[in-house]
């Protein structure tokens, strides 16, 4: 999909503000609400916006923890991606999942609560992933920057 400037600039808002009414967002991007209301449903039928979410105060929901975990696994065949993947999938806590080139075959960003729960996290949930044969973690002192914002 070829985006102009003022899809850009509603992509920019919507990210900022997914819950902008449609005639605050049409007057921002000089278009008349009924314009801006296709452009938006154009933009999502695209595939371009996925979805709507909202964001929740990390540390005001009880996971003030960040780890990043590096998963080396026992194989790197398509039958081993695809199990290790589709059970890292179903666990709550890991906010996401990357497949590396590299030494390790995975990162993991995942939430804690506490020392404890990380600790079972790491025993009782991650090392238990098919194919793991190597965990490394880092933990975060503190967020400098966390957004969801692309730079459209």
């Amino acid at each position: 999909m070829k985006l102009d400037g003022r899809d850009r600039a509603i992509l920019r808002l919507l990210q900022a503000d997914g819950r902008i009414a449609n005639v605050e967002l049409a007057e921002k991007v000089s278009l008349s609400p009924s314009a801006c209301l296709r452009r938006v449903r154009l933009l999502e039928e695209s595939g371009l916006i996925e979805g709507y979410t909202m964001r929740l105060d990390q540390r005001r929901a009880g996971f003030p923890g960040n780890a990043f975990v590096q998963v080396t696994l026992d194989q790197q065949g398509r039958q081993t991606l695809d199990r290790f993947e589709e059970a890292v999938r179903k666990v709550p806590e890991v906010l996401a999942c990357y497949l590396l080139a590299g030494q390790a075959d995975y990162m993991l960003h995942l939430v804690y609560r506490d020392a404890p729960d990380l600790e079972r996290l790491h025993t009782e949930i991650l090392t238990q992933l098919p194919g793991v044969v190597r965990l490394q973690s880092t933990m975060a002192l503190r967020t400098v920057k966390r957004t969801t914002e692309l730079p459209v």
